[in-house]
């Protein structure tokens, strides 16, 4: 049976100061939420009401990877659910993992278009605009993509055994990862 990588990442409806702080993730709504599955071999597409599918598929995962997803996604997440479901999951955030070996955190297009040559297409505040108006399709489209863009930075680390990316003076750095799934 095939294992089942999950890549997961979301977008909300409302900034951390429409909501009073970042201590209230919980409140700043899902706008979409999209999932990569290795064993599916498909892109998924998470609506708001839809957030209990995509918990589910979550928690039946091998392994979750995203980019700041267990500080930040798994947070708004929790807004739209009585059920504490990260205790169920495995995860690799690669965030987490970089800022441990670095000292300090990165940006995921810092690493992308380092390690892959190509970045982000958009943030989160442009999917917040598209939010408020009714752009919901742009906002899919965006998120699908920052979740192709994880995949491929993860695939990259776990084949490299490094990834590049740039420092805060824009020069080419490398750190080494085991970011292996074996």
């Amino acid at each position: 049976m095939a294992r089942d990588i999950v890549y997961f990442d979301l977008e909300t409806r409302r900034t951390a100061n429409d909501v009073g702080g970042w201590g209230n993730k919980h409140k700043m709504g899902i706008s979409v939420g999209v999932t990569y599955s290795t064993k599916l071999g498909e892109y998924r597409i998470f609506l708001e009401e839809e957030t209990s599918d995509l918990i589910y598929q979550l928690t039946r995962a091998d392994l979750v990877v995203g980019f700041n997803h267990v500080s930040f996604d798994y947070e708004v997440l929790m807004g739209h659910t009585i059920f504490d479901f990260r205790e169920q999951v495995r995860d690799l955030d690669l965030l987490v993992d970089l800022e441990k070996k670095l000292g300090h955190r990165l940006k995921l297009d810092a690493v992308a278009s380092a390690s892959l040559g190509t970045g982000k297409t958009a943030d989160g505040l442009d999917a917040i605009r598209w939010w408020q108006q009714g752009k919901i399709a742009e906002i899919a489209e965006y998120c699908a993509f920052d979740v192709k863009v994880t995949k491929c930075v993860h695939e990259f680390g776990a084949k490299n055994g490094f990834v590049k990316y740039h420092d805060r003076n824009g020069r080419e750095q490398q750190v080494a990862v085991d970011w292996s799934v074996d």
